[in-house]
């Protein structure tokens, strides 16, 4: 049960976290800066009994994975910036009929087209509110290869453990960053499986709660239990119910299954919070600078702390809440105009200064920037 040491890069690294966490089917379509993602997959697929199709654009490839969830097996998808725009439709249905999945989203610069090559932070609040509806999200954003790796691991464990989408939030500066990781063994990590039905192939309702969990089991298609799936709201025959009680009992559950576990949802590091008056609250590709801004201010004399969010959705309201508190000036870094910023203002005191360093010209912001924003705070 050895470490595996390797240099890889960020893309490699959400594959190898997806297969190692049991992933074995990939659909997707070609899009810079995820490319090498699909590459990786139509290579070490195969190879395990997998299968990677290439489908003929980005809608088709997240009904691909979502048929493919419901036939049994764990699946994934990856794209970049309008890719993502257009898998949406399909990401609200997976929502609905809690179709366990995971959509690796290498940012890049937008909107529309963009710039293809360059790195962006600007898909975050689409990761939560891209499709139409209130429904739950769960996303988390790696600040380095080694993070990918386990992210990835993880993101595939949550979406079968409460069957649902989730979103692995990249940046073309991860994607694309190559390091020396050390892994750990395969043997150590623990996979997480969806659930089965205990009871008959003639006594079961595909959406009849069988624990405390509020998480529906979900057989394989042709195993025996025949269930029908639809995007309307639905009761537990999984048949559509156009009546008002049900549709706030489903839309609850999809809500509740998320909020009675969000606490241990929250993945975080954090850096110097004690005896610190400035807060700096980063994530992804920007969380690099802004440690490295961290250190640079730590050697300057300002007493700094350092908060860098790995799950993004549910938003981690009591980490940052708890982080920030005591805070004389709180820096929000990231790589677009603002879209976490208005997250922490949401749940901080209004008394408390929060200051953006923010860049979206597709260039990786820099510690400099960051550190505009602490220093002349007492």
């Amino acid at each position: 049960m050895s470490e595996r040491v390797s240099l890889m890069q960020g893309n490699e690294a959400s594959v190898e976290g997806a297969l190692d966490a049991g992933v074995r089917f990939y659909a997707g379509y070609p899009i810079t800066p995820s490319s090498e993602v699909a590459e990786d997959f139509a290579a070490k697929l195969p190879p395990l009994g997998g299968k990677f199709i290439q489908m003929e654009d980005e809608i088709a490839s997240m009904a691909a994975i979502v048929g493919a969830s419901l036939a049994g097996k764990k699946a994934v998808t990856a794209t970049s910036g309008p890719g993502f725009s257009l898998k949406q439709e399909i990401i609200g249905f997976a929502n609905m009929i809690e179709a366990p999945c995971v959509v690796i989203n290498v940012q890049r610069a937008g909107p529309s087209t963009g710039l293809p090559t360059s790195p962006a932070q600007g898909d975050m609040m689409q990761a939560r509110w891209g499709t139409h509806g209130d429904h739950p999200a769960l996303a988390v954003a790696p600040s380095s290869v080694a993070d990918t790796y386990l992210l990835t691991f993880q993101a595939v464990n949550w979406a079968e453990r409460f069957r649902m989408p989730v979103m692995v939030m990249l940046d073309e500066t991860i994607g694309h960053l190559r390091e020396k990781v050390i892994l750990p063994s395969r043997e150590e990590m623990i996979i997480v499986n969806r659930k089965h039905p205990q009871g008959s192939p003639q006594s079961f309702q595909p959406y009849d709660i069988e624990d405390e969990d509020l998480i529906p089991p979900l057989p394989p298609y042709g195993s025996g239990y025949r269930f029908h799936t639809t995007g309307l709201y639905h009761d537990e025959t999984g048949f559509p119910a156009n009546r008002p009680e049900i549709t706030k009992r489903l839309l609850d559950r999809l809500h509740d299954k998320i909020d009675r576990y969000k606490e241990t949802l929250y993945l975080y590091d954090s850096f110097g919070l004690r005896q610190a008056n400035q807060l700096i609250i980063s994530y992804g590709g920007a969380a690099r600078s802004a440690k490295a801004a961290w250190r640079i201010a730590r050697e300057k004399g300002l007493l700094v702390g350092l908060l860098i969010l790995k799950t993004i959705w549910p938003f981690p309201e009591e980490i940052v809440a708890q982080a920030g508190h005591d805070k004389n000036n709180i820096v929000v870094a990231e790589m677009n105009r603002g879209q976490l910023i208005g997250e922490v203002e949401r749940i901080m005191d209004k008394r408390i200064p929060i200051r953006g360093a923010q860049r979206a010209d597709g260039v990786l912001i820099t510690p400099e920037q960051i550190l505009a924003q602490l220093e002349g705070v007492n």
